[in-house]
């Protein structure tokens, strides 16, 4: 494997890749660090310290972790690449109600392109959305809660480039994301997401290790290290994991050439929906926070700090308990919407594809949806259960809710590795190399 790694790197066009994809991931992480105009560092630091102490910030968890910790800075990059993930995500879902999109769809080439395009501009809508409500917020002290005073001046011109400056910064975001794929290596909104995660480890890690005083401090660190080794490993087997449904193709005569008669598969993956059920469990749980941030006197918003706020979680069964179920919920949902039965049936059908032993038409349909929901279960049980894993270090370690190893972060940071440690073992096995796994 290390041989194969210098050979990637013998390469003259895939190290320039490499390089060049070092090169955009650096501007991106100082892009991260640099703060917006108006912005008082000093108390912001403070603010931040206080967050991290009471686990005040537990409620933007999620946009804060997908920007690498640069929303609770106020930096350029502060909204990171969250804009851009919701509004594809949208898109994805819309593709299958609105019928325009899924001609467009399935257009091949030009139709992706224009729903690029449209994913572009609902971003920077987003990102204006977004940008306004985080400088409200810590205009108001609500970003940090009880704790104001981050901006130098809050009258309306100021606020007013604060925005365009973040929704600017998103808008360079996706530039760099799109440099990446056409010059780099791998999807560059994923990669981007990699190293945003990726940068909050040492941090989370070390915050571990100060939660525990005394002589078993490092035992307790090795320990967490260990089975965070144990946890990626088990991650990186159920995302490999798959069924694979036989199709054999029919022999027929084109001419005077025969074509067909050949044997594939179809892959279904155990976890066929990705990280996408957390990401929407997650939105759906801020709905009624975001409702009591606004409405603090009200009985009902005291009774969703109590239960629902996301802060404190080892001590929530019912945020736990719904935050599981939800998960379960959308991991069906997520796969019903993306996986057609009907038309692979159609497709399979169409070019003379059946499977052994299963009639072509509506007794592959209900086969094949009989085959996805019984593989969904257990994916959806696994997202659920990875999902819970901060809220039982929480309890068991005392992890502050920074556990690195569990929950979105560790689904991300492994499917990405995994996507582009495939992408450049296919790179070298063009050039004749050996791959990364022999």
């Amino acid at each position: 494997m290390l041989s194969a790694f210098g050979n990637a790197f013998r390469s003259p066009d895939l190290r320039k890749k490499i390089g060049f994809t070092l090169f955009i991931l650096a501007i991106f992480r100082l892009g991260s660090t640099i703060p917006a105009p108006n912005v008082n560092l000093k108390r912001i630091d403070e603010c931040r310290t206080l967050a991290a102490s009471g686990d005040a910030a537990g409620l933007y968890s999620m946009i804060n972790l997908f920007s690498g910790g640069a929303l609770l800075q106020l930096s350029i990059f502060a909204l990171g690449i969250m804009p851009y993930i919701t509004s594809s995500i949208i898109l994805q879902l819309l593709t299958v109600v609105i019928p325009r999109l899924e001609t467009l769809k399935k257009e091949g080439g030009q139709g992706q392109q224009k729903i690029t395009q449209y994913t572009r501009y609902l971003t920077l809508v987003l990102a204006v959305l977004q940008a306004t409500a985080f400088v409200t917020m810590a205009r108001n002290g609500q970003l940090f809660q009880g704790c104001d005073g981050v901006m130098y001046d809050t009258s309306i011109f100021p606020i007013v480039v604060m925005v365009l400056t973040m929704t600017a910064g998103t808008s360079i975001i996706m530039w760099l994301g799109e440099l990446i794929t056409e010059r780099g290596v791998g999807n560059g909104m994923s990669v981007m997401i990699f190293t945003q995660i990726a940068a909050q480890f040492p941090a989370s890690l070390w915050a571990i290790k100060q939660a525990r005083q005394g002589a078993n401090a490092w035992f307790v660190f090795g320990l967490v290290v260990a089975v965070g080794l144990l946890v990626m490993a088990a991650v990186i087997f159920m995302e490999q994991a798959q069924r694979r449904i036989p199709v054999q193709y029919a022999k027929r005569m084109v001419g005077k050439r025969v074509f067909g008669g050949t044997t594939t598969y179809i892959p279904l993956k155990v976890n066929q929906a990705g990280v996408i059920p957390v990401i929407f469990a997650s939105s759906m749980l801020y709905l009624p926070v975001l409702y009591a941030l606004f409405q603090p006197d009200s009985k009902a918003a005291q009774w969703i700090q109590t239960h629902f706020s996301g802060t404190g979680q080892g001590h929530q069964p019912l945020y736990n308990l719904v935050f599981f179920f939800l998960i379960i919920f959308f991991a069906y949902f997520y796969v019903s919407i993306t996986f057609d039965p009907v038309e692979i049936s159609d497709n399979m059908k169409k070019y003379g594809g059946f499977i052994p032993g299963i009639r072509a038409g509506k007794p592959t349909e209900d086969y094949l949806g009989f085959v996805l929901t019984r593989l969904t279960a257990p994916g959806a049980l696994y997202l659920a259960l990875i999902s819970l894993i901060p809220t039982i270090a929480f309890v068991a370690l005392g992890a502050n809710g920074n556990f690195p190893f569990g929950g979105t972060s560790i689904l991300i940071i492994v499917g990405v590795a995994l996507d582009t440690v495939k992408q450049v073992e296919s790179q070298l096995q063009q050039r004749n190399y050996e791959g990364f796994l022999k």
